[in-house]
């Protein structure tokens, strides 16, 4: 279906631009919201005549676009990530990566207008990353990356050595105060049989 876009839409164009699209695009999400109008004698006329105000809009764009660029190759971005010893990185910098980092100074763009080489960055280094602003306007971002290794961990406290008749004793449970008080009496006992020993039959005097 052919179209004219009565404002922007991200990856497609801008208001004013005359399009052809499938009619499953253009009659379910397109002309719904309002984005595009049927391209016909009546809507091209109603474009001829806010031809002028469309310019001046794109004019407006160019001028921010351009102001943009500046902002972006007048900073030197930083990154710290975790990294190896050799600047090896733990993780991986994307496009959303570098649209965070632009965020933070107030800079908002699409990630998909951010090309980076080789399509993300796993080492530490000084990279320039090509963003993409409007219409040829491009800027290139000083992105520095610093890899930063991760802090070892302390060892833990070894556990003191001891001897291994105490570490015994731990293990035993405790004995019953009555039934340890009742060993030590048959202990003291000379000639007494232990506790719990068989005593023989008495003898009956029987041949």
């Amino acid at each position: 279906m052919k179209i004219i876009l009565s404002q922007d839409v991200p990856n497609l164009g801008e208001m004013g631009d005359v399009k052809v699209v499938a009619d499953g695009y253009a009659r379910n999400f397109l002309l719904p919201r309002g984005f595009a109008l049927p391209h016909t004698p009546r809507t091209v006329a109603a474009f001829a005549k806010r031809q002028a105000e469309i310019e001046a809009q794109k004019e407006d764009k160019r001028r921010a676009s351009a102001s943009l660029r500046e902002r972006i190759e007048a900073e030197d971005f930083s990154l710290t990530m975790l990294a190896s010893a050799n600047g090896k990185l733990f993780g991986a910098v994307t496009s959303q990566t570098v649209a965070d980092e632009l965020l933070k100074k107030g800079i908002e763009i699409d990630r998909k207008r951010i090309e980076i080489p080789d399509k993300t960055i796993k080492s530490a280094g000084n990279y320039k990353i090509l963003i993409h602003l409007y219409e040829k306007e491009e800027a290139v971002m000083r992105l520095s990356i610093v890899g930063q290794e991760p802090k070892k961990s302390e060892p833990a406290p070894e556990r003191p050595r001891r001897h291994r008749r105490e570490e015994r004793a731990e293990e035993r449970p405790a004995e019953e105060p009555a039934a340890a008080a009742a060993a030590e009496s048959v202990a003291a006992e000379a000639g007494a049989p232990e506790a719990g020993a068989e005593q023989g039959a008495p003898e009956t005097g029987e041949a």
